[in-house]
């Protein structure tokens, strides 16, 4: 079983069961859900191909067998966090401490997210787009009036 060392000592975390030799070490992510949520349909986009291995690999093998896989998308999606922080970091830390403040609702938080992704269009051509969105209607982030709003009291 992992465990984390006790603090007064300063021992390390210490992980029993190391990952197989096979499989290419990936540090972790380090963002909290905020962040992780702001970058997430950006993420979907320009990992879709490392993701769709991924669950390919898991319907048809055992989880445990798919460890490479999962990496890979790790390592992708990690890989744009960095991207995101350089060529948008303005936009990208105003969008998330806004979810971070707003329960993480989207709905609050369309004002900062157009900036973000009118910046990660121009800076790496991805655009946010959600599944599922009818054709020949405006996708909800796109809505310059919507129904949904704040509720102050």
């Amino acid at each position: 079983m992992s465990h984390y060392g006790t603090p007064e000592r300063g021992t390390p975390y210490n992980n029993p069961v190391p990952m197989p030799e096979h499989v290419p070490h990936v540090d972790e992510i380090g963002a909290t859900s905020a962040p992780l949520k702001s970058a997430s349909f950006f993420i979907g986009e320009k990992c879709r191909e490392f993701n769709e291995d991924f669950m390919l690999c898991k319907s048809q093998k055992r989880p445990d067998q798919c460890l490479l896989e999962g990496r890979r998308v790790t390592r992708c999606a990690a890989d744009l966090l960095e991207k995101m922080r350089a060529a948008c970091a303005q936009e990208f830390e105003t969008h998330w401490k806004c979810l971070e403040n707003n329960n993480q609702e989207f709905y609050l938080c369309r004002k900062q997210e157009r900036p973000l992704n009118a910046c990660m269009f121009t800076k790496y051509g991805l655009r946010k787009t959600i599944p599922g969105t009818p054709k020949g209607h405006t996708p909800i982030h796109e809505v310059e009036k919507p129904i949904h709003k704040a509720v102050q009291k």
